[in-house]
């Protein structure tokens, strides 16, 4: 056997290396114009002097712009969504500010963000066109705290969406410079995505039980002798969630695995409506649903603690 049909071996039946060979680690940053300032000493003391209070002791902030206009909202909610999107797409890593993301997805994610970053464009300039507007209002709100030079001349370049795609691999160049410590790198990097692993399986455990959880109680569950509503998102959710965890699943947890599938089978084809009306057809839903959620609770009470990976010295 070649060394390259060893490693597509390793990677099949690994799934920390399946996961290091067909995904890839991204990261997404945000320029945002910061809204609070804190006081000057001066004003804290001034009100501090107010509750008699000591203004060392005091801490204290005002607020810049309102951030409940239409349009400070607007520019919210571009960078909220594509945060949003950005894990929906991708799986944990153990390093702050980094997901893995299929590589065969990248390209869609590329396309997507750059669309994010066309929308925050043209929702800061729309931002842009009220703030003369927002700064009058905030000299009204803001009295004697009102300071001019707290506010730029302008928003452009104050509010950014950047992505990029950060190498988490180790350096080819010290296999020949140091052997011995890129030895020890690659064992870094091995374990980070065995941790990676235990990471999603984690994410996907905790939310699939939220979700089981919450469907199985409204239909089980009953007020005032009624039936409990719930709405069409309560089936929705589980669905985009058993096309998340086809899409990203590393098939590590054979057991989960199963549960998914038999979880799946149990709603396909079930509407909302179904499930609305009291009778025969939701019982039996809601208890094939507990059924599934029963073993997904022994699944939560025994899963591994998170190890921490501690860089070698």
């Amino acid at each position: 056997m070649t060394a390259t049909s060893t490693n597509q071996s390793a990677a099949r039946s690994d799934p920390a290396q399946r996961m290091r060979t067909t995904m890839c680690a991204t990261r997404i940053s945000f320029v945002w114009f910061g809204t609070r300032k804190a006081l000057s000493s001066i004003q804290k003391a001034q009100a501090a002097e107010s509750f008699g209070a000591e203004g060392a002791y005091l801490s204290a902030g005002k607020k810049l712009l309102d951030t409940r206009h239409p349009q400070f909202k607007a520019v919210t909610s571009v960078r909220n969504r594509a945060r949003s999107y950005w894990v929906s797409i991708s799986l944990p890593y153990p390093e702050a500010g980094i997901r893995l993301v299929r590589q065969d997805a990248l390209a869609t994610f590329e396309d997507q963000m750059n669309r994010f970053k066309q929308e925050l464009d043209e929702a800061v300039a729309g931002l842009e066109q009220q703030y003369a507007e927002l700064k009058s209002a905030a000299a009204t709100r803001l009295g004697s705290l009102y300071n001019e030079a707290d506010y730029p001349a302008s928003l452009a370049g104050l509010f950014e969406v950047t992505w990029d795609y950060p190498s988490i691999e180790p350096p080819s160049y010290l296999q020949q410079l140091n052997p011995a410590i890129y030895e020890q790198e690659c064992r870094r990097v091995e374990a980070r995505f065995s941790e990676a692993v235990q990471l999603a399986e984690q994410a996907f455990l905790d939310e699939f039980s939220q979700l089981v959880s919450h469907l199985t109680e409204r239909l089980g569950g009953r007020e005032d002798g009624r039936p409990k509503i719930f709405r069409d998102s309560a089936v929705e959710n589980l669905r985009e969630f058993f096309d998340r965890f086809r899409s990203l699943n590393v098939r590590s947890n054979e057991q989960l695995d199963a549960l998914v599938a038999q979880c799946q089978q149990i709603v396909t084809g079930v509407e909302p409506q179904q499930l609305r009306e009291a009778g025969e057809f939701r019982q039996q839903i809601a208890s094939q649903l507990s059924g599934v959620q029963s073993v997904l609770d022994g699944l939560l009470v025994d899963r591994p603690r998170r190890r921490i990976i501690r860089t070698p010295k």
